[in-house]
């Protein structure tokens, strides 16, 4: 059987030797990946070991107690990351918005967040807006926080996705006679959530490690409970190990969540 070119066409077999060729290669590429962090991190041990810094007596006594902040570290990047989604969201539509002040306020968000610091803007949030009445418990002003500033990253983000769905799908649904609104809910919208859903993922990672500091506002996570333990014991080498690694396992599994999802979509696409 010959291609539209004159070049025969690869039949099923070799077309499943190549699949299984091409999984033998990621397959050994992931041991490698694999064997290679095993080694670094064995590495590292056996050199605090040898430092006599590593104290595992210290760690498995306060370890436990240290990671119960972990469970407000999830549960603060969590919502964040769902508030952050909204306000891109928003943020988003005003800027492709034809509306002069719909486009300038979604423009001054952006512009306001993105060139002021995220621990101003938690101090600002918590410790500012009481100045004029408007008292937020400490988890609360991290979450608005944290939520308020990846919102404006993430918008350009969601300006992207929804700008990248083809113009002729639109137009097509439109000739149907549809409505632009329902066009936008059916047709656009959720396209665009396909094309973004990798970049919120990797802004999630980032919020993880980026929710320590809200610690600072007096929200009892990770990194305040390693901070305070270390600072009283004077052990701060192994109380912020253990909220490094802590944090370092969370983004090796979300990071691992997300590869599987990018793969699946991927498929999709294919």
């Amino acid at each position: 059987m010959q291609g539209a070119v004159g070049i025969p066409s690869p039949s099923g077999s070799v077309l499943e030797e190549l699949k299984q060729a091409d999984r033998r290669g990621r397959r050994r590429w992931t041991i490698r990946f694999w064997a290679t962090w095993a080694v670094l991190v064995g590495l590292l041990l056996v050199f605090l070991w040898f430092t006599n810094n590593l104290q595992l007596d210290w760690i498995a006594e306060n370890g436990p107690l240290i990671l119960t902040g972990a469970g407000v570290t999830v549960v603060v990047s969590v919502a964040s990351i769902i508030l952050a989604s909204g306000l891109a969201l928003l943020g988003a539509l005003g800027r492709l918005s034809r509306s002069p002040v719909l486009n300038g306020i979604a423009s001054l968000y952006v512009s306001l967040v993105r060139g002021t610091p995220l621990i101003v803007q938690v101090y600002f949030i918590f410790f500012a807006l009481p100045q004029i009445g408007l008292v937020l418990p400490a988890i609360p002003s991290g979450i608005l926080a944290l939520g308020f500033n990846y919102g404006a990253y993430m918008t350009e983000i969601f300006r992207a996705g929804i700008q990248a769905v083809p113009r002729g799908q639109q137009e097509a649904a439109s000739a149907l006679g549809m409505p632009e609104r329902m066009v936008f809910r059916r047709i656009v919208l959720p396209q665009a959530f396909r094309i973004v859903t990798p970049a919120i993922g990797n802004e999630f990672i980032a919020m993880i490690k980026d929710s320590s500091l809200v610690s600072f506002i007096t929200v009892q996570e990770l990194f305040w409970y390693a901070r305070t333990r270390g600072t009283v014991e004077a052990r701060t080498l192994q109380a912020m190990a253990i909220a490094a690694a802590f944090y370092w396992a969370l983004t090796i599994l979300f990071s691992f969540f997300q590869e599987r999802l990018e793969r699946r979509m991927a498929r999709g696409d294919q």
